[in-house]
């Protein structure tokens, strides 16, 4: 990727990272919205999605950027670069809302069935672990890590919306390759930061690393690992468990 562009991709990421922490000072780390609605909520998480799902769009830009080299004018080929990125993040913000119903019923179980919210919990981790290791999965890895095959597919894109449409192709298969990760996620709470490195780092490393498809199947058989002990340690998946020591009648997020 050329150097300005990877500079300003991973400048837009570290903003982002940036406003994320902020805002997780701000509410602690449990189940439910955080007291948010689905506007505030949705700010959040593409907050969190740019922070995280950035720097491993970078092969992608790269590719792209070479592809518009033929276009003399720079703030063409900027508004074109940030149409696709605007694309791509719209599919994140679709997703978002599925998002927060999942939190939404997350914090209601673990409010009214806290005895069951952990083996839901573990159910749903096995779902994320065993979907690392499915053709569907390993098929949305290899898009994600081939940009050259996604411009010969979107070579025939024509008209103003031609980068936003690219966007939202590359974004469907992103979002079909990582929903297991981001479903562990509200698992773990929404905004548990320390999480949400290690998806990071993982999303970065299968998409861009050689061994990357190996090691998403590895990732796999260690989220079925994981989720055959958090039965008996519920406080392993705050996004499912009520923490006693929270008074259930406070408001456990802030309005953003």
């Amino acid at each position: 990727m050329p150097l300005p562009g990877l500079l300003t991709l991973l400048a837009c990421a570290l903003v982002a990272w940036y406003f994320t922490i902020l805002a997780a000072a701000r509410m602690p780390v449990g189940p439910g919205t955080m007291g948010l609605g689905l506007f505030g909520y949705l700010v959040g998480w593409e907050l969190m999605m740019s922070a995280m799902m950035l720097p491993a769009l970078a092969p992608l830009l790269g590719v792209y950027l070479r592809s518009l080299r033929s276009v003399p004018n720079g703030w063409i080929r900027t508004a074109r670069t940030v149409a696709l990125v605007a694309g791509y993040l719209a599919v994140w913000a679709l997703f978002g809302i599925l998002a927060y119903g999942a939190a939404a019923l997350g914090g209601a179980l673990a409010a009214r069935a806290p005895a069951a919210a952990p083996w839901v919990g573990a159910v749903l981790l096995v779902a994320a672990g065993a979907y690392q290791l499915t053709p569907l999965k390993n098929l949305c890895l290899r898009h994600c890590r081939s940009p050259v095959t996604l411009l010969l597919h979107v070579s025939g894109y024509k008209g103003p919306l031609r980068d936003v449409r690219t966007g939202i192709y590359h974004g469907a298969y992103c979002t079909g390759c990582c929903w297991g990760l981001m479903l562990v996620l509200i698992v773990v709470g929404t905004m548990n930061l320390a999480w949400m490195a290690v998806i990071a780092a993982v999303v970065l490393l299968e998409k861009t690393w050689r061994h990357g498809v190996a090691f998403s199947r590895v990732v796999g058989v260690c989220l079925i690992a994981f989720a055959l002990v958090v039965p008996f340690f519920p406080g392993l998946l705050p996004g499912l468990h009520l923490d006693p020591a929270m008074d259930p009648g406070m408001d456990p997020g802030m309005d953003m």
